[in-house]
């Protein structure tokens, strides 16, 4: 768990006005948390788990109705994956918490379920129930770089203490609204936190007739969205196969495997693979 610097908390205490913004569902096993004064999760009790996980999904209008339901489905049915379960409890602590935020443009970021205990079978299914049970939600724009802030915020907000920081990001296009992404995923990194892409390239028409899909996103997302210790990404070629790659894809960054790593660091935008250990 690595400790904010004095500089990042002051971004931290600013970037805490969008964290109130956000409505959380409430979470599986407690209580949202208060918003922290952030002199550092060791400064309180907490639960000590193998990884914090916010599961970020893009809800924007270029998401049609059809292609939100894939999406939303492939979360369900991985959480009830028996691989990724094996996953969750093959940890040194046998847990990790997660979240689920639907995020569109810079003013629109919304817990869907909030910070929940995942530890086994049960829990996993728990959760994976509870996000059926909830309606998909849809806004207007992208803002990649919003929901890097308020994933910052709601990472040193919650009860729990990781070993590792990771915000898992969904999308099928590039930043249009708020700050710099750029920006936004150099601060995640100077704070230890590792942000993993999941781009999404589809044929289908953009439902506001804004154009075609973007069919160089996962090179965007490369250059300008993950970043951090063994950042990755996974191509998914259509909504209909977003499903078995998002299973793949949380096995590999639950239990922190480094074999389709990238190396990106603060500035640089030219990642290098990383050698398999």
């Amino acid at each position: 768990m690595v400790t904010p610097s004095l500089t990042s908390l002051f971004l931290l205490l600013f970037l805490g006005r969008l964290f109130l913004a956000i409505q959380p569902a409430a979470a599986l096993d407690q209580p949202p948390a208060p918003f922290p004064s952030l002199p550092g999760k060791q400064d309180k009790p907490a639960i000590a788990v193998d990884l914090e996980l916010v599961l970020a999904v893009d809800v924007s209008h270029s998401v049609d109705g059809y292609e939100a339901s894939l999406q939303r489905q492939g979360y369900i049915d991985a959480l009830r994956d028996p691989a990724v379960i094996e996953a969750i409890i093959s940890g040194s602590r046998g847990r990790v918490a997660v979240t689920y935020i639907e995020w569109a443009g810079s003013r629109y970021q919304h817990t869907v379920i909030g910070w929940s205990l995942l530890d086994g079978r049960e829990s996993a299914w728990a959760f994976s129930d509870a996000l059926a049970s909830r309606p998909i939600t849809s806004a207007p724009s992208t803002s990649i770089s919003s929901i890097i802030d308020v994933a910052i915020v709601s990472l040193f907000g919650n009860a729990y203490l990781g070993e590792r920081l990771v915000i898992d990001i969904s999308g099928d296009g590039p930043n249009s609204d708020g700050r710099q992404v750029r920006e936004a995923r150099d601060d995640a990194i100077a704070l230890g936190i590792t942000i993993n892409g999941l781009p999404v390239l589809s044929s289908r028409p953009n439902p506001n007739g804004l154009g075609p899909p973007s069919a160089w996103l996962d090179a965007y997302y490369i250059k300008n969205v993950i970043g951090g210790t063994n950042a990755f990404l996974m191509e998914v070629i259509e909504f209909e196969n977003f499903g078995p790659a998002l299973k793949e894809k949380l096995k590999r960054e639950i239990s922190g495997s480094t074999e389709i790593s990238l190396s990106v660091e603060p500035s640089d935008y030219s990642p290098q693979q990383v050698p398999n250990k």
